[in-house]
């Protein structure tokens, strides 16, 4: 397959949320309490999210996209400093075709990857009012508007099982294919994936086929670390977290009460899926009886589940496309992690095809992984509103031979910023 045939559709991506979302969708009756922009106490020359008495920033790793390298860090960020297509959707559009990638999900940055944030603050009322107002812009304003592009993807209140249910119904309605929950919710503070508190949401997205997607993020405070470990530490270890979030969900026994459902893991990676399979095969084989351990569908094994309920998805990882016959080669997508420090992008053809070839993977195999699986999996079709000819890596980057990628400080989009609002 040459490289610019492949069709290209991240499992992951990321969005800071522009600026005028809640004013736009935060109900009118309570637009006094909404969330507002003020100045960052950490840095006053950039904007946060004031709500509820508490300011959350975006930290500069949430949007380095484009960034020299050496400007990259945990300092707050704001809108002048980044590039626009991190917060700007008809700029991140221009971005993804300069990049090949046909379409993406957008995962939430200040309500939490799964809504964390939201659920952490007191007035449950003004935090269901935040994440609707969230969900009506991701899964509604912006599909809308830029048609083909993105996979509906939404958050929900999950500290409400009964309000949950009723925006799953109502994201459904939307069209949306996916919902971000905490990947391990007891280390936010909730019940754990057996304990029956979820099964009330799972039951809703079976009914609509909608997908559960497990992004790293929230299992971090999982992982005791030794006093004065460095961020390196934390990020090498994040496919532990979808480990322990797989192994969760698959010994939880909601694959025995909800057989199809839908499971995503985002962001973890997929060189850890072979041997973690492998572990558990041989412990319900060998330990399972003298424990009295029932996990799986009847006549299912460990293997059979995952190949059915579970899709991974990886960034670059050359030994994780060397076990995709053990994972089964339908269970893997890519991403591109766009705008955070981990994204291939503006190069994310280039990387990925030169891993899949070092693979040997099959034309057929290259198709699944870039695009096939997702569709599938999330029920969407990549071609409803674009053909395959417009939509591969070649015809997308032909549209965009004007966006500049070339690496640009934060100083200099400040005064990009800075000219355009002052004009």
């Amino acid at each position: 397959m040459n490289i610019d045939d492949m069709v290209m559709v991240s499992i992951d991506d990321h969005v800071v949320e522009p600026a005028d979302i809640f004013e736009k969708h935060f109900p009118k009756s309570l637009m006094e309490h909404a969330p507002k922009l003020t100045a960052n106490p950490r840095n006053p020359k950039v904007q946060a999210w004031l709500f509820q008495d508490q300011v959350v920033g975006s930290s500069g790793l949430n949007a380095v996209v484009s960034w020299p390298k050496k400007e990259w860090g945990m300092d707050p960020t704001g809108y002048a400093e980044m590039r626009p297509g991190v917060y700007d959707m008809s700029m991140r559009v221009r971005d993804m075709d300069a990049n090949g990638t046909l379409a993406a999900t957008l995962f939430a940055t200040f309500p939490g990857f799964a809504g964390t944030h939201l659920a952490s603050l007191p007035d449950k009322k003004l935090s269901l009012a935040a994440c609707k107002a969230f969900n009506d812009w991701v899964v509604g304003e912006v599909p809308t508007t830029h048609p083909g592009r993105f996979i509906p993807i939404g958050i929900i209140p999950f500290f409400d099982p009964e309000e949950s249910v009723k925006e799953i119904h109502r994201l459904a309605a939307m069209g949306c294919r996916s919902i971000s929950i905490p990947e391990t919710p007891y280390g936010s503070g909730y019940p754990d994936f057996k304990s029956g508190y979820w099964d009330p949401m799972f039951k809703a997205c079976v009914e609509h086929n909608i997908v559960l997607s497990l992004h790293i993020g929230g299992g971090f405070s999982l992982l005791k670390r030794p006093e004065g470990f460095n961020l390196d530490d934390m990020m090498v270890l994040t496919p532990l977290i979808s480990t322990i979030a797989a192994n969760d969900m698959l010994l939880s026994g909601a694959f025995q009460r909800f057989p199809d459902l839908k499971i995503a893991m985002s962001e973890g990676g997929v060189g850890w899926v072979a041997p973690w399979l492998d572990r558990v095969e041989r412990h319900l084989d060998n330990q399972a009886e003298w424990l009295g351990s029932d996990f799986l569908p009847k006549g299912m094994t460990a293997t059979d589940v995952w190949r059915k309920n579970f899709l991974a998805c990886y960034i670059t990882e050359p030994s994780g496309l060397s076990n995709r016959d053990r994972l089964g080669i339908d269970t893997i997508a890519w991403e591109c992690d766009y705008p955070h420090s981990d994204s291939t992008w503006p190069h994310s053809p280039e990387v990925l095809k030169k891993e899949l070839d070092e693979a040997n993977c099959t034309d057929e195999e290259i198709d699944k992984i870039t695009f096939g699986n997702v569709a599938r999996f999330f029920d969407w079709d990549p071609f409803k509103h674009i053909s395959r000819e417009q939509a591969t890596v070649g015809a997308l980057r032909a549209r965009a031979t004007d966006v500049d990628t070339a690496v640009t400080s934060k100083e200099e989009y400040r005064r990009r910023y800075e000219l355009e609002h002052t004009s």
